[in-house]
């Protein structure tokens, strides 16, 4: 009985994920919690089940059009030890995911020496505010064109990165967030996040085996068989959402996931 009510946790937490960009962390740590697992138990499992349907909810969004993922091959730069495994972004879309990944490690290791001079208090206290104003200005901007910036893109990169690794949240809401407010379509921004999410989540996981040698698979694998089931429904969802409604959708559960972090600061 149990097994089943982690796999519909999983699922529900991590379809509402792979729709919006956002929330599977959020909203599944707390449950869990309540239910009455150790922070140690939930994140790892988190971040397995998390990096899994990352890559798989990616091939998805591919597949129904809401991105397009081009990474080919280049023999001058594998011999040459650049780029990533010896791949080169092709398309707008792998371009724009490459730069998540890269800009988000350069914000983890900022973050890595703000977060040992700065309270956890301030460090909430930011996340939360950005999150709720990049909401509203999302909802402000619904009605007036878009024209993507790399420099506003950058940023927005760089600090999703950092808010990862200061706090351990706060990526989803701001890298699809961002992605909006820098001028992409909604639909193509949730498909990049969910994919350099789950690239995020790997090197997490692998963190976290490696310190502790050890995962609570318990709880692990039927939240990972529930995530995996959720996959091809969310890519579908975003593939019939109206761009402008998904806009909207994306707003408002960014100003409440923002709402939300405040709350548990105060």
């Amino acid at each position: 009985m149990q097994f089943v009510l982690y796999v519909f946790l999983a699922f529900v937490c991590e379809y509402v994920d792979s729709t919006l960009g956002m929330g599977y962390g959020t909203t599944l740590t707390p449950l869990l919690l309540f239910i009455g697992f150790d922070p140690l138990q939930i994140v790892p499992a988190v971040l397995f089940s998390e990096f899994v349907t990352g890559i798989l909810v990616c091939i998805f969004h591919h597949r129904f059009g809401n991105v397009f993922f081009d990474f080919r091959s280049d023999d001058r730069i594998r011999r040459s030890k650049l780029g990533f495994l010896g791949y080169i972004p092709r398309s707008f879309d792998a371009k724009i995911t490459y730069m998540l990944i890269v800009m988000g490690v350069i914000g983890v290791l900022i973050a890595v020496f703000f977060s040992l001079n700065v309270s956890k208090f301030i460090l909430k206290l930011y996340i939360g505010l950005m999150i709720f104003f990049i909401g509203i200005y999302i909802l402000f901007r619904m009605k007036k064109p878009s024209i993507f910036r790399w420099r506003k893109f950058i940023i927005i990169a760089i600090l999703s990165g950092f808010n990862k690794g200061a706090s351990g949240g706060g990526y989803g809401p701001l890298v699809t967030g961002g992605q909006v407010v820098s001028g992409r379509s909604a639909k193509s921004s949730v498909g990049s996040t969910s994919l350099a999410e789950g690239i995020v989540c790997f090197v997490g996981f692998f963190a976290y085996l490696f310190a502790r040698g050890r995962i609570h698979w318990t709880l692990a694998l039927p939240m990972l068989l529930g995530a995996v089931l959720s996959t091809p429904f969310s890519a579908y969802t975003v593939n019939k959402v109206p761009e402008k409604m998904l806009k909207v959708i994306i707003g408002l559960v960014t100003i409440l996931l923002g709402i939300l972090t405040l709350i548990k600061v105060f």
